[in-house]
């Protein structure tokens, strides 16, 4: 989202030692616990800066491609000129391989569509979906509809899908992966709302079923910084069918009842949380104890005392703790988890007692820090 410099340090291990208290680990009550955390750059060989969309390779993700299950994936909004929304590459990066810190930045997949979005996210049947939001020259009065690309574990793209009502402007995703079938839930910048693709799944790739706009009017504005606001970040519980949206110009987090099943939008939804440390909510995931997390991107409610914060709170809507990523404005962008045992998404992927279970970028320094962290 911000205007991005190039790699230039890791994240301090002071800095990776207090997110672990964002999910909820006192040090005191985790005393035998010791954070392992690995860092590195996000920046291909062709220079892409900006990282956006993250996202892990899930349990059960097929043998005999590029990628492996435990791998991270980032999207990369930003060219090697710092141009917004002229990125093509998604890096891949194995914290349980032999790249020590700051690691490699190995490039997984090449696009031909600009501008690789927030919109990042694997099928444990095999495939990578994601999004892009392009410009030509890196502003606004350029900006396009953007697609959905479906990619095979080679690093093959297998499927664009495109829609100027259902995929305007894809910028963040989150999936509910049934295996043989999915949800694919999609914010939209360019029109405000978020939709549903049901999907099949099949081994020479997704087939798109349907489409199913569940929710809008989520106020979506152009900004000279982060080049567009709107809704963001997504997390979905199956246990309860809602979908929780983070609505970065709203700076307000709002639940979707229904969500898996809803036939029609009716709103944003119900604001569930939305106080003085939201600053421009952008992605949005659940943390392994079950709270949400939200990453502040500066863009809204800007506050220099405590910039690039992840937030942490209830479903409830009671806020619990905030921690920097960097100490600069704009850092704080992707996220993504992997729950444990508790499996408090509702997903039956099995994901329990990965070695890494927390990945987060930073826009500052382009760079991906992965860490464990205990889930209860």
């Amino acid at each position: 989202m911000p205007l991005t410099r190039p790699f230039q340090r890791a994240l301090a291990l002071t800095a990776t030692l207090s997110l672990t208290s964002v999910l909820g680990a006192a040090a005191h009550a985790h005393d035998a616990f010791i954070p392992k955390a690995i860092t590195s750059s996000t920046m291909p060989a062709n220079g892409d800066v900006n990282p956006y969309g993250v996202a892990f390779v899930p349990r059960g993700f097929p043998a005999g491609g590029k990628i492996a299950e435990g791998d991270v994936l980032v999207s990369n909004f930003n060219n090697g000129a710092n141009s917004q929304g002229t990125g093509t590459t998604i890096i891949q990066f194995s914290p349980q391989g032999p790249i020590a810190p700051p690691g490699e930045a190995v490039t997984f997949f090449a696009s031909s569509q600009a501008g690789l979005s927030t919109a990042l996210g694997v099928l444990r049947s095999g495939f990578v979906i994601v999004g892009n939001v392009p410009t030509t020259d890196g502003t606004i009065a350029t900006i396009g509809q953007g697609s959905l690309q479906v990619i095979d574990k080679t690093g093959h793209l297998v499927a664009t899908w495109t829609d100027p009502v259902f995929l305007d402007g894809p910028w963040d995703l989150t999936i509910d992966d049934h295996g043989s079938w999915a949800r694919v839930f999609v914010s939209n910048v360019l029109n405000g709302t978020v939709v549903r693709l049901d999907v099949g799944v099949q081994s020479k790739g997704p087939a798109l079923l349907h489409k199913t706009t569940i929710a809008n009017g989520y106020t979506h504005v152009p900004n000279m910084a982060a080049l567009i606001l709107g809704p963001t970040g997504l997390a979905f519980d199956r246990a309860t069918d809602t979908l929780y949206v983070a609505s970065t110009n709203d700076n307000a987090i709002y639940a979707v009842a229904h969500a898996g099943q809803k036939t029609s939008a009716g709103g944003r939804g119900q604001v569930v949380f939305s106080d003085q440390h939201l600053r421009g909510p952008l992605a949005l995931r659940f943390a392994p104890n079950g709270d949400l997390l939200a990453a502040n991107g500066d863009a809204v409610n800007a506050d220099p005392l405590h910039p690039s914060e992840i937030v942490e709170f209830t479903k409830s809507g009671r806020f619990v703790r905030e921690s920097d990523v960097d100490s600069s404005q704009g850092g704080a962008f992707g996220l993504d988890t992997v729950l444990g045992d508790a499996d408090r998404d509702g997903d039956d992927d099995d994901r329990g007692g990965a070695a890494f279970n927390y990945a987060l970028i930073d826009d500052v320094t382009n760079s991906l820090s992965v860490l464990k962290v205990p889930e209860h």
